[in-house]
Formats: structure tokens, C-alpha cells, sequence
């Protein structure tokens, strides 16, 4: 009986210990998210909640900065010009990211059933695009396309196309295109590589004994296996086309006047605080442009969770 009683304040301390530790080790991992949340808060939260508060506002030559309220929003919602911006980095999405993820997965392809040989190395190539800086990456093509002197011209005059301008409006959004397809291949390649990966070499070995040709294995077995990644890469890719500034702006300094000051909304947004000097209605454009943001971030959650990708 003395044997039992002494047993249950041992076990009893035991699991105080226990939990004692645990708190401990919990508590110890909040010093590990400390820094995110930090430089979250700085460089994400208080940046927007300043453009929200700076887009309430109107500096005006005569009477200073005066609160405005949703002047600025309404001023944006009904400008033309913005609009034509959303709409432009819809058609290059629309054109962009198919094509891209296309090529992507077909290059995943190769390299996950040992097509190609040295395809470690090759694999580091197709993602050095990626590692470039997009400046970087942008001044590269600009001298590439450049109406004058670019080799990519005298490509095309010898191929009987002459007088090609890539710069020219017909020409510089596929121009464009082409850069960014360049610069984020070998990024979703990566995600896609990856994601093949996790499919079950039984299965694709079960199709190849029953002589399952190539293609249906690819696009059959394979591509409904990791459909999860391409939607994920399908919504990623359409928040960075709504971002697109890197490449008009640098495009710009090569031609002038190839790309319009409302090219892009963000471009659009830029150039309204900098060349116009009106950083409040800047801040709306920048907003509204978040939102729209927002928004396809909460489809693609709202979609995948309802796909069951996550719980």
C-alpha cells in the first residue's frame, strides 16, 4: 500500500517536470519567430498602414495637406488609365504564365525520368535565371532587343524580318513577356522538379509495364498527381504579374517613350509619385492595388483548402 501511495507522487512529479519542460521549450521558440514577426511588422504592416493613411490625405499648392477621405480612392476607381494598366497585366498574365508553366513542367519532365544526361547540371542552369537580379536580367535583354545594335535584330533582319522594333507598341509587351519568361522558368521547373519527385515510382512503373506511351504518363498520371503545385504556382505567378515593374521601367531607359507612364499599375502608381509628384493619390493606387492582391491570395486559399491540399 506505502509502495502505490509513494508511486503516484513520483508519477505526479514526473509529469510536472514533463510539463514544466515543455513550457519552457515553448517558450524558447518564441525567440525564434521574434525576428519575422519584427521584420514583418516594420518592413509590411507599417509601410501599408502608412499608404492607408497617406491616401486619406491631399497636398494641395494653396492651403497644404487637408484630410480628403476617399477622394483619392474614387479619383483612381474612375481613372481610365489605371484601368488600362490592370488590363494590360491581365492579357500578359493570361499569355505569360500558361506558357511559362508549359515549358516548366516539360523541362521537370525531362529531368525527372533521366532523359537528359548531367541533368543535375542542367537543372543549375535552367535556375541561374532565376538567381539573377531582375535589373540585372531586364538591362541584359534590353541590349539584347535594342532597335540599333541588338543581336537579336540582325537575327531577325537575316531571317528576312527587317526594321524589327521589340520596343515598339505591337512588339514590347511580347517583348516583355519573353524577359519574365526567361527570368521565372527555372524557378517553377524547380517547384515542379520537386513535386514529381513525391509522385509513387509504382504507378509509373505499373503504366510503363502495361506499355503506357510516354505522353500519357507525362500527362496522365503525372500532371494530376502534382495539379496541387501547378495551381500554387498558377496563383503566385498571377500576384507577380500584378506587380509587374522591373521590366517596363528598365525597357524605358533604353527607348524613351516605349513604355506609357501608366504601363502597369504599379509602374502607373511610381510614376505618379515621382515624375507627378502626388505621393497621396500614389498611395491609393498602391492600396487598391494591395487589395486586388489580397484578393487572389484569399481565392487561392479559399480553392486549395476546398481542393483539400490543406487543412
Amino acid at each position: 500500500m506505502s509502495a502505490a501511495v509513494s508511486a503516484v507522487p513520483a508519477a505526479s512529479t514526473r509529469r510536472r517536470g514533463r510539463s514544466a519542460w515543455i513550457h519552457r521549450r515553448d517558450r524558447r521558440g518564441i525567440w525564434f519567430v521574434i525576428p519575422f514577426f519584427v521584420g514583418f511588422g516594420l518592413f509590411m504592416v507599417v509601410p501599408l498602414v502608412y499608404a492607408i493613411y497617406t491616401s486619406l490625405y491631399t497636398t494641395r499648392i494653396i492651403g497644404g495637406t487637408v484630410f480628403t477621405g476617399a477622394s483619392n480612392y474614387t479619383q483612381t476607381l474612375q481613372s481610365g488609365q489605371f484601368w488600362s494598366g490592370v488590363i494590360r497585366v491581365v492579357i500578359f498574365g493570361a499569355i505569360q504564365i500558361p506558357v511559362m508553366l508549359a515549358v516548366a513542367f516539360f523541362f521537370a519532365c525531362v529531368f525527372d525520368l533521366g532523359v537528359a544526361k548531367f541533368g543535375r547540371t542542367f537543372r543549375t542552369i535552367f535556375f541561374i535565371p532565376f538567381a539573377v537580379p531582375a535589373v540585372v536580367g531586364a538591362v541584359m535583354w534590353s541590349f539584347l532587343l535594342e532597335p540599333q545594335f541588338g543581336p537579336f535584330v540582325h537575327v531577325a533582319g537575316a531571317l528576312g524580318f527587317r526594321g524589327v522594333n521589340y520596343f515598339s507598341p505591337s512588339l514590347l509587351l511580347p517583348s516583355i513577356i519573353v524577359i519574365v519568361i526567361w527570368e521565372w522558368t527555372g524557378y517553377n521547373m524547380t517547384i515542379l522538379y520537386t513535386a514529381l519527385k513525391s509522385v509513387p515510382r509504382d504507378v509509373v512503373e505499373a503504366a510503363i509495364l502495361d506499355d503506357t506511351p510516354l505522353w500519357k504518363i507525362i500527362l496522365r498520371i503525372k500532371l494530376p498527381m502534382v495539379r496541387p503545385a501547378v495551381v500554387m504556382l498558377i496563383f503566385l505567378n498571377t500576384i507577380g504579374a500584378l506587380q509587374l515593374f522591373t521590366e517596363p521601367q528598365i525597357l524605358e531607359y533604353f527607348q524613351q517613350g516605349a513604355v506609357s507612364v501608366n504601363y502597369t499599375p504599379a509602374y502607373y502608381a511610381w510614376n505618379t509619385a515621382i515624375a507627378a509628384d502626388e505621393t497621396n493619390l500614389a498611395a491609393a493606387m498602391a492600396v487598391i492595388l494591395a487589395v486586388i492582391i489580397v484578393v487572389v491570395s484569399s481565392v487561392s486559399l479559399i480553392f486549395r483548402r476546398r481542393r483539400g491540399e490543406f487543412s
